[in-house]
């Protein structure tokens, strides 16, 4: 054996480096037979105003060819929610608040935990509540109820292992071309398989094979999903149930959330109506901007299926309308902040809502509300803590009478008293603006006597017009409020 012979790998790699042998090694490997070989495309240069839209069907929440999930807590209203939305499809109409891209819209719910009188009491109240009419659906709403032996099942899970039932999906997929379905909703995911739900790789597998179902039908897939046990508190997508395998598959996923309790006391609701207030946000809005939460209320619907012929009552059920939470600043105009601002500047008013003296009734009073109701209570705070926000007012600490140190509320910038200012819509944003030659703290002169505080008295208070002219100024607080005669303010 010559030494040439005799050199073996150790050798060679000693001389040229065992990374410049790695690499040739990889780049050496054959490729796979009976595999076509892998090439990059360059890119083809696009006017923009020549790509497509992307297809949406039902506002920015659903979006052809692709999957959406619904994620939401049992009991919550999410069967109502999705048979408002597929009246809505159906009809064309935008019963709650979205837009229905494209005209009417062929819906498939198929149910597979209810049965069908069940969904059709859903169905009927949302129909009688927005007097949805059946030539309005006819021939584009379908429903099958896996509880009536409608069964679906798109994978298994046995001692031969984990496997897709492909015949299933291409019989949707060949059933949702023939009806030509927009959107097919499935109610709930977990009873659509029977794989290991926790499992990412296998859930994987199954939304993808929905998603490439939903791309060959042009349609949307909509699974909806329960949230875990553990998922307490506001649901968001990570709060679905099992693998997030399927919520990373989806393009949108809408979470359903009850009114929280701190909400509910701060917009003046009871307790035990808040129940009925849930929102709906896209809590993965990867194609669109995220929408702000829609907020809707439950309300009844009695079907009139009493016995006596309707003479008595029916089965009352729950159907979703669209709902807006309250703006504090509704109806209150810059006058309204001038005014509270003249009465706060000339008195001293606490922080403290619990308080005799407390500023908020001040507010109530100028903007004729009742500080002892709830709602309007609450109103009043949200009201203050805008104001004390953007600086209309601010709080120092100080001690009171017996020398012990409170939070007052007092004066922050002055509203300036001409028509710009007041078109800026300062009673909303609290852009006060401190007013030239006016001191601070010191507006103009409110009257004859001294302003005592809430508990105290009613004043009378004298308003001059000062620098505002007569133009700028109503006596309905359109503008500020002012008038030439005595007023009783509080």
């Amino acid at each position: 054996m010559t030494e040439q012979e005799a050199r073996d790998f150790a050798d060679v790699g000693k001389d040229m480096g065992d990374n410049v042998i790695r690499a040739a090694i990889k780049a050496a490997r054959p490729i796979p037979a009976n595999s076509d070989a892998i090439t990059a495309t360059p890119y083809a240069w696009r006017d923009p105003s020549s790509i497509p839209l992307r297809p949406w069907a039902y506002g920015r929440w659903f979006l052809r060819g692709t999957i959406a999930c619904v994620v939401a807590p049992g009991g919550v209203g999410k069967s109502t929610m999705l048979a408002g939305t597929a009246l809505a499809l159906a009809s064309g109409r935008p019963l709650l608040g979205k837009t229905v891209w494209d005209g009417p819209n062929r819906v498939w719910l198929w149910n597979l935990e209810d049965d069908m009188d069940e969904l059709a009491r859903s169905i009927q109240a949302a129909a009688k509540h927005y007097a949805v009419e059946p030539v309005e659906v006819e021939g584009r709403l379908f429903v099958d109820s896996g509880m009536e032996g409608s069964t679906l099942c798109t994978a298994v899970e046995d001692d031969s292992g984990f496997r897709l039932l492909l015949p299933v999906y291409d019989a949707l997929t060949a059933e949702l071309i023939r009806r030509e379905i927009d959107v097919l909703v499935v109610d709930p995911f977990v009873s659509s398989h029977e794989a290991e739900e926790n499992a990412n790789t296998k859930i994987d597998k199954i939304a993808k094979a929905w998603g490439r179902v939903a791309k060959a039908a042009n349609c949307v897939i909509v699974l909806v999903h329960h949230t875990s046990k553990a998922g307490a508190g506001e649901v968001t997508a990570l709060s679905a149930r099992g693998a997030v395998a399927l919520i990373n598959a989806s393009r949108s996923t809408l979470v359903i959330n009850r009114m929280e309790p701190e909400q509910a006391e701060r917009l003046g609701i009871p307790q035990e109506d808040r129940r009925r207030y849930i929102s709906v946000a896209d809590d993965k809005a990867n194609r669109a901007p995220a929408e702000k939460a829609d907020w809707y209320k439950l309300v009844s619907v009695d079907l009139g299926n009493g016995p006596m012929d309707g003479h008595a009552p029916g089965d009352s059920i729950g159907v979703v309308e669209p709902w807006k939470v309250p703006d504090p600043f509704d109806d209150v105009k810059p006058g309204h902040l001038l005014r509270i601002q003249q009465l706060i500047d000339a008195g001293e008013y606490r922080e403290n809502a619990q308080s005799p003296e407390w500023a908020g009734l001040v507010v109530a009073q100028v903007l004729d509300l009742n500080a002892d109701d709830k709602a309007d209570k609450g109103r009043i705070k949200q009201l203050l803590a805008g104001w004390l926000k953007e600086g209309a007012l601010a709080t120092e600490e100080r001690p009171d009478k017996k020398r012990e140190m409170r939070k007052w509320i007092v004066v922050g910038k002055h509203l300036q008293h001409t028509t710009a200012a007041l078109e800026k819509g300062a009673a909303r944003q609290g852009a006060a603006v401190e007013p030239q030659n006016l001191p601070h703290h010191h507006p103009p002169p409110v009257g004859v006597g001294g302003c005592g505080t809430a508990a105290d008295k009613k004043i009378e208070v004298r308003q001059n017009r000062g620098a505002a002219g007569a133009d700028d100024l109503d006596d309905d607080g359109d503008a500020i409020g002012w008038n030439d005669k005595p007023r009783t303010i509080f």
